[in-house]
């Protein structure tokens, strides 16, 4: 079904009326409630259906609105899905045992979450998705972690930061590609410009990370607490360098152009086959993992938080989250809602710093209102492409600014696909690790601090503009 927006002026009081009532929802939901964010969503999913049919939009238009929305992210939840197996497989096959063992032995606590930050982004460079190294770098990264007596919100902040610093970086991302072709900019143009934003705030994050672990490792009690996890997953799986093969296999595989989902499978099916035949469980036993997760019984509290997850199963409430935050954002996007949003913010944008501010905040705005990091990519670079043009910008400037302001800002909102999925995979909140993820943090306002500085701002050069201009007349 074709949707006609383009003669739809939407009221920006009636547009924000969905979004006050959905927040309005959440706030009440979780915070007096403490509840979860599906209904909310669903509450103002309905607040905008009633908008869009008050502007004159037939049911059998928001009801497409809705299912483009779904459609948009059904390649993650595919990746969501895949993410569940792969927790699932590789517990069960005693890779992230082994893994966690290992990093135990090697790496210090003092410099864990340096360390962490460096593996995750060095992974995340090579696969091209932070998901994907959150869901199986991650997961043994936060056992290792709280293992060594450091806060969890403090290790999933690491963890992000690295994962999204190496997501940003890879030429492999989906989210680099997008920004580079919804501006028409060449990737690797649009990679170089980013440098100068996410390596500060790498350097940023890891000299954090550096003063925070710091301190730990020198209590006897941390030590005893190591030496008691170590012991409890040596009573419980078959520890052995070899199953380090397998995430190094994924890797390997990635590193020649293999794409992530099926390397990614490749794994799964490894660590299905480990469980059988390393760990000697059955057949039964392996499908069952796959499905509803690993299930330990251990007096240990640690090592049975460590264990008892993964599986299809434990991604379903991750899946529903974003199929209900994607119906809310098809409305408000193909409604014209989100576009009413946008041309407000487009007024006050009268300098080249106050248009990359614009740029960020819109960002920001559409990972809080339609709950995704693709859409905050994709409307607002067809709000402020022409914009760009105009004040003599290069193309590369708005296409690193979607990234610093929608990539990056995904993972503060509790309800938006990226923070629901940390959520479910490293098992911390949003508001918990928020604090911690300082590359998140730190690269906007990096990228705000060029914006009203001019520093590393890029301009037409007027030549090149004049024969593009001949150029796109002919």
């Amino acid at each position: 079904m074709n949707i006609n927006i383009e003669d739809r002026k939407i009221n920006i009081w009636w547009a924000l009326l969905p979004l006050v009532v959905m927040i309005t929802a959440m706030i009440l939901t979780i915070i007096v409630y403490e509840g979860e964010p599906h209904i909310p969503l669903i509450i103002g999913t309905g607040a905008a259906a009633l908008v869009a049919w008050k502007q004159g939009y037939k049911w059998k238009e928001i009801e497409e609105m809705m299912f483009r929305g779904i459609r948009l992210a059904l390649p993650a939840v595919l990746i969501i899905m895949l993410v569940g197996l792969t927790i699932g497989a590789w517990i069960g096959g005693g890779i992230v045992a082994t893994m966690i063992y290992f990093g135990l032995k090697v790496i210090a606590p003092s410099i864990f979450l340096v360390t962490i930050t460096i593996i995750c982004g060095i992974v995340a460079l090579t696969v091209g998705s932070s998901w994907a190294t959150m869901g199986t770098i991650g997961v043994a990264g936060m056992g290792i972690g709280i293992s060594m007596g450091i806060p969890a919100p403090m290790v999933a902040g690491a963890v992000i930061s690295g994962a999204y610093f190496g997501d940003k970086m890879s030429p492999l991302s989906d989210t680099t590609n997008l920004a580079a072709g919804l501006t028409d900019t060449d990737l690797f143009t649009h990679i170089k410009h980013m440098l100068f934003t996410t390596v500060p705030g790498l350097l940023i994050a890891l000299s954090v990370f550096a003063y925070l672990g710091k301190d730990f490792g020198k209590d006897s009690i941390e030590s005893a607490s190591i030496s008691q996890t170590i012991t409890d997953m040596q009573a419980n799986f078959v520890i052995s360098p070899y199953l380090l093969l397998v995430p190094l296999l994924v890797i390997v595989l990635v590193a020649f152009k293999i794409p992530a989902i099926p390397a990614i499978a490749v794994g799964v099916i490894m660590g299905f086959f480990a469980q059988i035949i390393v760990q000697g469980d059955s057949v039964a036993s392996a499908l069952d993992v796959l499905q509803n997760g690993y299930a330990i019984d251990t007096s240990n509290e640690m090592v049975s938080e460590l264990f008892n997850r993964g599986g299809l199963m434990s991604m379903m409430y991750t899946v529903s989250m974003t199929i209900v935050a994607m119906t809310f954002g098809g409305i408000l996007e193909y409604s014209g809602m989100l576009r009413a949003m946008m041309d407000q913010l487009l007024k006050i944008v009268k300098t080249t710093g106050s248009l990359i501010a614009s740029t960020l905040g819109a960002c920001f705005l559409t990972n809080a209102t339609c709950s995704e990091q693709y859409i905050s990519i994709v409307v607002p670079s067809r709000m402020f492409a022409s914009v760009y043009k105009e004040k003599g910008l290069q193309s590369k400037n708005l296409s690193r600014s979607l990234e610093d302001g929608g990539t990056l800002t995904s993972v503060f909102i509790p309800w938006n696909t990226c923070g629901v999925f940390i959520y479910s995979t490293l098992g911390v909140h949003a508001f918990a690790y928020a604090p911690y993820a300082i590359l998140n943090l730190a690269v906007p306002m990096i990228a705000l601090f060029y914006a009203f500085t001019g520093i590393t701002i890029a301009k037409i050069d007027k030549n090149e503009a004049g024969t593009a201009e001949k150029e796109e007349t002919a």
